[in-house]
C-alpha cells in the first residue's frame, strides 16, 4: 500500500479535516443564489492551492463554486477510462457550522460520549457502531455545532489519497478527476456540474457511512405542495360563513397516518413526509417529501395525499385544495446499473483495502443521484461519518484511513484490469 513520503510537507489525513471541518461553509434553503453562500469559495478557494501545490496545474474554482482538478494518466496508462472522486463543501444548514471545535477521544473503551459543551453526549445504545470502533481515536465537535464529517470527510480522504499517489511516481494510474461541490444539502450540488466538459467515465461520491459499504441505491424523489383554500371572514361576523384554510390542512395533517411515515419506516420502506406548512386562514400550503426506492411506488403515494386531502375538503364544506407534485430525483440504481464496472471495481477495491465489501443503499439521495441521471455512473463510497446532521455527529480515524486507502485501491483496480 502506497505509504507517505518520509517528511513530507503536505498535511496529514487527520490534519487536513480538521482545516477543513474549522471552515463556516453552510449553505441555506432560503437563498436564492448559487452557491446559496458565498462562504463556500473559502474553502473552495483553500482547496484549490492544496491541488496546485499537489501538482495538479488545472486546478480551479468557476463561478458556480465547483472545485475541479485532473491528476494526468503516467505513461502507458492514458487508455484507462477516467474515473473521479467528488465530495461536497457544504454542511447541514439547520445546525450550526460556524466556530466548530473538532475533539479527540483517544483509545475509546465504549459506553456514552461526554462531549465538552452545552451538557451534550452521544449516546452508545443510539449508536451502536460505536462497538465496532472500540481501541479508535473518534473524533466530534464539542456540543455546539456540528463536526462536518459531512462530507469534509471525504475531502479530506480524497486530498489524503492523491497526496500518496503523487509522492509515490512508480504508481500506475489512469487520468484521475476530482471535484468539490457546493449546496449538496440543500438539493442543488450539481444543479450546474457540466459533465460532458468534466469528462470522467464513472465517478465516486465520498460521502457514505461505515467502513466498506458502498452504496448504488437511493431513494426515487419527488415533493407534493398541497395549497388547502378556505374563505376569510372578518372573526367577528364569521359564524357560518368562516372556512379557516389552517384548520382545513391541520385536518388533513391528522388524517395522514402513521405508518408510512419517516419515524416508522425502514430498510427499503419508502415513506411521506410532510415538513413544512405556511398560510393564514384564507390559504394554507403543505409541503410533503415522498420517497420510495422503485419509481412505481411513487405515483400511489402521490394518489394518496390527493385522496386524504379530499377527506379533509369533504370535512370542510366550502373549501378546496390544489396538489402539485415536483420531481426530485431518481434511484440511481436504474443507471448505474449501465456501467458495471463502477460497481465491481469499487467493491474489489474495498476488499483489497483489507475490509468486507457491503453493499448498501441510502435512505436519501447523493450528488451522484443526479450526476447519474446525467449519464455519469456515480456509486457513494464509505468516509466514516456517523450520526450526521447533529450535535453528535462523529467519525473514527481508522474508518477515513480505510476510506483514503480504498481511494487509491480503486485507482490502482481500474489500470489493472483496463491498462
Amino acid at each position: 500500500m502506497l505509504q507517505r513520503k518520509p517528511g513530507s510537507t503536505f498535511p496529514g489525513l487527520v490534519d487536513r479535516f480538521v482545516a477543513y471541518a474549522k471552515v463556516h461553509t453552510t449553505s441555506s434553503e432560503s437563498s436564492d443564489t448559487y452557491p446559496s453562500t458565498a462562504r463556500q469559495f473559502d474553502l473552495a478557494r483553500i482547496l484549490v492551492a492544496e491541488l496546485l501545490a499537489l501538482g495538479l496545474q488545472d486546478a480551479a474554482v468557476d463561478e458556480n463554486c465547483y472545485v475541479t482538478a485532473t491528476l494526468p494518466a503516467t505513461p502507458g496508462c492514458e487508455k484507462v477510462p477516467v474515473i473521479a472522486f467528488i465530495a461536497h463543501m457544504d454542511t447541514y444548514p439547520e445546525v450550526s457550522g460556524e466556530n466548530v471545535v473538532p475533539t479527540f477521544h483517544h483509545d475509546y473503551k465504549g459506553g456514552d460520549i461526554e462531549l465538552p459543551k452545552n451538557g451534550k453526549k452521544i449516546v452508545a445504545a443510539e449508536n451502536p457502531y460505536l462497538q465496532e470502533c472500540l481501541g479508535q481515536t473518534l473524533i466530534t465537535a464539542d456540543g455546539t455545532t456540528l463536526l462536518g464529517a459531512d462530507d469534509k470527510a471525504g475531502i479530506a480522504e480524497i486530498m489524503d489519497a492523491l497526496t500518496r499517489i503523487q509522492e509515490n511516481p512508480a504508481f500506475r494510474h489512469g487520468t484521475v478527476k476530482v471535484a468539490f461541490t457546493p449546496d449538496e444539502e440543500v438539493g442543488g450540488g450539481v444543479k450546474h456540474f457540466d459533465v460532458p466538459k468534466f469528462g470522467a467515465t464513472v465517478a465516486y461520491t465520498m460521502d457514505g457511512g461505515r467502513r466498506g459499504e458502498v452504496e448504488s441505491e437511493t431513494f426515487c424523489a419527488d415533493s407534493a405542495t398541497v395549497t388547502f383554500v378556505g374563505r376569510d371572514i372578518h372573526p367577528g361576523y364569521a359564524k357560518d360563513k368562516m372556512i379557516p384554510s389552517v384548520k382545513v390542512a391541520g385536518t388533513f395533517l391528522s388524517l395522514l397516518p402513521r405508518a408510512g411515515a419517516p419515524e416508522t419506516t425502514s430498510g427499503r420502506e419508502g415513506y411521506i413526509h410532510p415538513y413544512a406548512m405556511k398560510g393564514n386562514a384564507s390559504e394554507t400550503e403543505i409541503t410533503l417529501l415522498i420517497r420510495d426506492f422503485e419509481v412505481e411506488g411513487l405515483a400511489p403515494k402521490a394518489e394518496f395525499i390527493r385522496e386524504h386531502a379530499e377527506k379533509a375538503c369533504a370535512q370542510w364544506p366550502g373549501s378546496s385544495f390544489r396538489c402539485e407534485i415536483k420531481q426530485s430525483y431518481r434511484n440511481m440504481k436504474y443507471d448505474i446499473a449501465k456501467e458495471p464496472r463502477a460497481m465491481d471495481y469499487a467493491m474489489e477495491a474495498v476488499a483489497r483495502a483489507g475490509m468486507k465489501p457491503l453493499l448498501g443503499m441510502i435512505r436519501g439521495g447523493t450528488d451522484g443521484s443526479q450526476l447519474s441521471a446525467k449519464g455519469l455512473p456515480t456509486p457513494n463510497i464509505f468516509t466514516g461519518e456517523q450520526d450526521f446532521h447533529g450535535y453528535g455527529e462523529w467519525i473514527c480515524v481508522k474508518d477515513m484511513e480505510l476510506a483514503s486507502d480504498t481511494i487509491v485501491h480503486l485507482v490502482g483496480v481500474w489500470t489493472e484490469k483496463e491498462a
